[in-house]
């Protein structure tokens, strides 16, 4: 989708995922992209691990054969999942940002919760594992590295992204802040975590379209027991009671520009501005003029971290490849 003097259309959107089923999933979200741009979208976002769902069975009583079935559902990076995203964002012709549950290529025993950044193009142009699962996470999902904590120059704009309560760490936050970031994807596990503890998540995205001087795409699924498999209903009864809806788009310096009804499927869109950005950036730019390097410094070791390698060679361990079946 070609901008237009600087403004272009962004797109929060709050779907529920086909639980735990990644081909499901895949092409309903494929289906969900292909209506973005249909809508003019330039950049939509998913939530966090949508594709094909966040582990709420975690925070209950083991569910047998969970575990198992959440593996087996994890997606690689590449394969013939992530080519399908990317020939969705090619038709659409718009930029994709979709939370997925990330097969670990090296072991297929650990899942990451990743953000995969999709260009208009047909190709991955990277992504980021969540450097720290949270609280009841931490059962599921292996610790990511700082591989892919960048930020994306695309022609409309730089773009991000964090999953949940990166957005707490502060670190992360800066490290983007510090490389530009002018469109800032912060993906939730359900848009009712945007309310929990008194709104802390919304609080976090509007703290950080303020400091960083950027929109904020705060996006969240939601979630019908009725719609999740028998075994694992009883558990997601727990997630669905929490305050659902919620999703919403954030102006740089904080203002909240519109909101998704709640326990309902939307497609949330804002045209943006980047000239909101520029204005907000020129007063406050707290990776530029408003920072002390000289006092202060971040230091991030962008290295991926590999389970084994030998000395005097590269990992002895091969990744997969888009032609491997998943």
């Amino acid at each position: 989708m070609q901008t237009n003097q600087g403004k272009f259309k962004l797109a929060a959107i709050q779907a529920e995922p086909v639980w735990f089923d990644r081909d499901a999933s895949t092409a309903k979200a494929c289906k969900l992209i292909e209506e973005a741009g249909a809508s003019g979208v330039t950049l939509a976002a998913f939530s966090e691990t949508w594709l094909p769902g966040y582990p709420f069975f975690i925070r209950t009583s083991p569910v047998a054969g969970a575990a198992s079935r959440y593996l087996s559902n994890a997606v690689k990076v590449p394969s013939r999942t992530t080519d399908l995203l990317c020939q969705a964002a090619l038709r659409a012709g718009i930029d994709v940002v979709i939370g997925i549950v990330e097969l670990n290529p090296e072991t297929h025993g650990t899942v990451y919760a990743t953000l995969l950044f999709i260009g208009r193009e047909g190709g991955i142009l990277g992504k980021h594992r969540k450097l720290k699962p949270t609280l009841y996470e931490r059962l599921m999902w292996g610790e990511g590295d700082a591989e892919g904590l960048q930020v994306f120059e695309r022609p409309y704009a730089r773009i991000s992204g964090l999953n949940c309560w990166e957005h707490m760490m502060m670190l992360p936050g800066y490290a983007l802040a510090a490389q530009g970031t002018q469109v800032h994807v912060a993906a939730w596990p359900t848009s009712g975590s945007l309310a929990l503890e008194r709104g802390k998540g919304l609080l976090l995205s509007q703290a950080f379209a303020a400091q960083a001087g950027c929109y904020v795409i705060a996006v969240g699924s939601i979630i019908n027991p009725d719609n999740v498999d028998e075994p694992y209903r009883k558990a997601a009864e727990g997630l669905a009671r929490l305050p659902s809806g919620g999703s919403c788009i954030i102006a740089p310096g904080g203002a909240i520009l519109d909101t998704a009804p709640h326990q309902e499927p939307a497609m949330l869109v804002v045209e943006a501005d980047l000239n909101s950005v520029l204005e907000v950036k020129a007063i406050c730019d707290i990776g530029g003029h408003y920072s002390r390097p000289d006092v202060l410094g971040l230091v991030v070791n962008g290295e991926r971290r590999m389970p084994l390698s030998e000395l005097g060679n590269e990992s002895v361990v091969s990744t997969s490849s888009a032609d491997e079946p998943e």
